[in-house]
């Protein structure tokens, strides 16, 4: 991810783009052209729909050798014959940016799509090599870990088996990638087995006496929150963690006008138990919960 240095071979007559691709693949950076909305180009006719079994090292492993730029992040590449090939010229014609595989180039990017979500990160992670983007930040980070979107409000990992798009070298060092990013992609757990101890914490139950600064009623509170609970319970199989961020910011967001307190943090215990009791780690509940009861602006105590 240092700055670009000048590539030799380089076709006569060649977009912009084409040269920062080079550029990029000389420092073992793999990349692919952008179209307009900043997306991969779409696949070939043979490789549409995956007819083409897709390539090798994708999740679903294929025989796929296509000579074009298909399959988005998993065309990227640093060979220098590949991209100045002729079956990647109209491409980059059309080109409106690059892209790079970032698990490729050893690396793993933060994306950080508002001011809500980098002040979150100045706050929780440590300091490392930052590009600005359009909306935001990217946060870059020397090592490789699983993709995902939204793993809290305005903040996507893209490392391994995702794009990100090239928008300079950005400034500050890059760091090791750091555990409380792994974090934020841990994996939940399937319902465990009958008999299995999930939490060794008592369950703790919202009082109206203790939320003295609330302005809602009890029945106005209790009908939020079993709301919330019937989501995470009926997400036994997967996704309750999900369900218990998306429960827990739901309450957040109806106190932020009380003056407060409020009773969030035994709120988001009752969450907590629930998500646990369908077999979400307690540790990953917890942690959804306190990211989800973040509401986007004043939260009630």
């Amino acid at each position: 991810m240092t700055q670009p240095a000048t590539i030799p071979r380089v076709p006569a007559v060649a977009p912009e783009p084409l040269y920062v691709a080079l550029a990029l693949a000389a420092h073992g950076v793999p990349v692919l052209p952008l179209r307009a909305g900043k997306k991969p180009f779409g696949n070939c006719a043979d490789c549409k729909n995956s007819t083409c079994g897709d390539r090798p090292h994708m999740r679903n492993a294929g025989p796929c050798q296509c000579p074009a730029p298909c399959h988005g992040w998993a065309a990227a590449t640093t060979d220098t014959n590949v991209l100045t090939s002729p079956a990647w010229a109209p491409a980059w014609h059309r080109a409106h940016g690059v892209g790079y595989h970032p698990g490729g180039a050893g690396v793993t990017v933060v994306d950080l799509d508002n001011p809500a979500a980098i002040a979150w990160a100045r706050e929780t992670l440590p300091a490392t090599r930052t590009v600005p983007t359009t909306r935001g930040q990217h946060w870059i980070y020397r090592g490789v870990m699983r993709s995902a979107n939204a793993v809290r409000p305005g903040v996507d990992i893209k490392s391994h088996m995702q794009y990100a798009r090239w928008l300079g070298p950005g400034t500050g060092r890059i760091l090791e990638l750091p555990p409380a990013v792994r974090a934020l992609t841990a994996k939940e757990d399937t319902t465990p087995a009958a008999g299995e101890v999930v939490s060794s914490h008592p369950r703790t139950t919202w009082d109206r006496h203790a939320a003295t600064g609330c302005r809602h009623t009890e029945r106005f509170v209790r009908t939020g929150l079993e709301r919330g609970l019937t989501l995470v319970r009926a997400h036994a199989e997967s996704g309750a963690g999900s369900q218990a961020f998306g429960a827990a910011r739901f309450l957040a967001v109806q106190h932020t006008a009380c003056p407060g307190p409020c009773g969030l943090q035994a709120l988001g215990e009752e969450i907590v138990s629930a998500a646990v009791a369908v077999g979400v780690p307690e540790a990953y509940a917890r942690r959804a919960v306190a990211n989800g009861l973040q509401a986007p602006s004043e939260r009630a105590s």
